[in-house]
């Protein structure tokens, strides 16, 4: 594949959501209309030592000139004890044969570890201005074989409802003593988009303790893909060669996959915004064209930027 870099298209530090929090702008998502592309993102806001993720939205054009930046979030977070109570970090939203459908991947505190996760569903009945949860309860959470840290999702709709998100499989402790997740893709589908069949994983991993996260699947040339992020489970926050970087895997039926990271041709810049990471990517389709979104530097701190597919 060739990719095109068209830069970083946008920085929220000068929208100021939560003080120097505003900062993040993590895991952009589209929604494609016909004359200008939303774009969904995860900020922070700052609670006492910790902080909070709430959902927010940026309007642009084909140029990707800023029209239009939300000042509030879309869908409040869960209520006390729920899976979403400190935060929605990643929001995916897809039309379905049953309208607009938002999938959150809803957060909450941990004791011994830092978090736990779980994906929910809302809908939308303002062209994804707003979004309500159908219940307070998440639609994927943990099961037998996929213990924790379920979330990430990513909806592709055909015959039937493609869920590829994410799980964990160990906490370890770190050199320094934190305690650091490992998590992998898997595959789970569904006839009505709200209750889903379990397949288990479907990428391999290429470095020991890998962990995988955010996929997101296009079709083109004939053949699905599939971009997402991979780290080692250590030393990721340090050191660049241990970070988040984009890996590939192709299929022809949505459920066999071929792991290809060389065939992305998608490298990190020398210098700049995007040069020690890229993560939390992003496909979709404008106009006949494929773009890619995706965070740089810090996990998103410093907002996102795009690229678009020249050949496959």
């Amino acid at each position: 594949m060739k990719w095109k870099k068209l830069g970083h298209i946008f920085d929220p530090a000068p929208y100021g959501f939560f003080g120097e929090y505003s900062s993040f702008a993590q895991s952009p998502q589209a929604l494609v209309f016909e004359d200008f592309v939303r774009i969904y993102f995860s900020t922070r806001e700052p609670d006492g030592d910790m902080f909070k993720s709430h959902v927010r939205y940026v309007d642009m054009t084909r140029d990707f000139n800023i029209i239009d930046v939300s000042t509030d979030e879309i869908i409040p977070l869960g209520k006390r004890g729920t899976f979403d109570e400190h935060g929605i970090f990643p929001f995916h939203v897809t039309r379905t044969r049953d309208g607009l459908y938002g999938y959150t991947s809803g957060w909450s505190r941990r004791d011994s570890v830092a978090v736990e996760t779980g994906i929910g569903l809302s809908v939308s009945r303002d062209e994804g201005e707003t979004f309500e949860r159908l219940g307070d309860g998440p639609v994927l959470s943990a099961s037998i074989e996929e213990p924790f840290l379920v979330g990430d999702p990513f909806v592709v709709t055909r015959e039937q409802y493609y869920m590829y998100y994410i799980y964990g499989t160990t906490w370890k402790e770190g050199p320094d003593g934190v305690q650091e997740r490992t998590y992998k893709i898997a595959l789970a589908t569904s006839e009505d988009g709200q209750t889903f069949k379990r397949h288990g994983r479907i990428v391999s991993d290429t470095i020991a303790d890998e962990s995988q996260a955010l996929p997101t699947v296009f079709e083109a040339d004939g053949r699905y893909h599939m971009i997402f992020c991979f780290r080692d489970t250590f030393g990721f926050r340090t050191d660049p060669l241990r970070g988040y970087r984009l890996g590939y895997a192709h299929s022809e039926n949505l459920l066999d996959w071929t792991r290809d990271d060389a065939a992305l041709g998608f490298e990190r810049s020398s210098d700049g915004w995007d040069a020690d990471m890229e993560c939390y990517p992003h496909v979709f389709e404008w106009g006949g064209r494929h773009y890619l979104l995706y965070n740089g530097n810090e996990f998103g701190r410093h907002g996102f930027g795009v690229a678009i597919l020249e050949d496959v």
